[in-house]
């Protein structure tokens, strides 16, 4: 079994964030209006200009992004609603987490609604191939075989694969999965990963990560592994399970789009960047991940 790299929890991801202000031009007023007209004028372009950068996205730059989408003037995005913090639905059946928010903002700064279609991890990737949505974000990694078949942006997160445990277990490093069996969320990187390293026989597949925590609560499996930030989650709900202090591995997250759909990836990586520099990423970040 290759040697897996130790990485410390103490960080699910970081961001580095410029700060970046609006501007706006004035009108030279005429010499002939008076200095009470002048003062007017200029309190109502300083008030225009703040509303604009209160917004995150001036109109100008809102109207700049020319996009096809999969319907007009709606932009679907595809996810497994079963991700905490990234995604998942509160008591009143809404949608919320990070990249529910993340999608919000892009789509208006698109000047596009958002329609959240929550479906299997498989299957929202799936969507986006088959043209059924614009866009997939699911705590999504960038692999060489989903690179066949999609584009991805720039990232956005990091996320940590991290091994959930019953408290007392035996397992206390990703080195101890070896002839157990693990736990995985289908589809996702730590399924790949985790055939990759003990095979398939030593892996236990379940539609969301919620379903396969529920079977090593219920001891049909010795561990689960998934992402450090869902992972948390997961533990803090079911008392007597712990993650161990050493990773299984690190990856970054990255918004899939259809294979050639350069506009539409253009547009979104100049949003990234604009939502990283205006501090609206770790705003959003912060709201659901504790800086401790």
């Amino acid at each position: 079994m290759k040697k897996l790299t130790a990485v410390l929890l103490a960080s699910v991801m970081a961001f580095s964030l410029a700060a970046c202000g609006a501007t706006s031009s004035e009108s030279t007023a005429s010499e002939s209006s008076s200095a009470a007209s002048d003062a007017s004028s200029e309190a109502s372009s300083e008030d225009t200009s703040s509303e604009a950068a209160s917004d995150g996205a001036s109109s100008a730059e809102t109207a700049s992004y020319d996009v096809e989408t999969v319907e007009d003037g709606v932009l679907i995005m595809s996810t497994n609603a079963a991700f905490p913090p990234y995604e998942m639905t509160n008591d009143a059946g809404e949608f919320e987490g990070i990249d529910v928010e993340m999608a919000g903002e892009i789509a208006k700064r698109l000047g596009l609604e958002l329609q959240i279609d929550d479906m299997d991890f498989d299957a929202a990737l799936l969507a986006v191939q088959q043209g059924k949505s614009d866009i997939a974000m699911a705590g999504i990694t960038i692999t060489e075989d989903r690179l066949v078949n999609m584009d991805f942006s720039n990232t956005y997160a990091n996320g940590v694969q991290s091994v959930i445990v019953p408290e007392g277990s035996d397992i206390t490093s990703p080195d101890d999965l070896a002839g157990k069996l693990v736990g995985v969320q289908r589809g996702t990187t730590g399924y790949t990963f985790c055939i990759d390293e003990f095979g398939e026989d030593a892996v236990a597949p379940f539609a969301d990560g919620n379903t396969a925590v529920q079977n090593l609560v219920s001891g049909k499996v010795d561990a689960v592994v998934i992402d450090n930030a869902p992972a948390q989650e997961y533990v803090a709900a079911n008392p007597g399970l712990k993650i161990l202090d050493t990773a299984f591995a690190d990856e970054d997250y990255a918004i899939g789009v259809a294979k050639g759909n350069t506009q539409l990836l253009d547009a979104i990586n100049s949003i990234l960047a604009e939502m990283e520099a205006d501090g609206t990423t770790q705003a959003i970040i912060d709201k659901y991940i504790s800086a401790d």
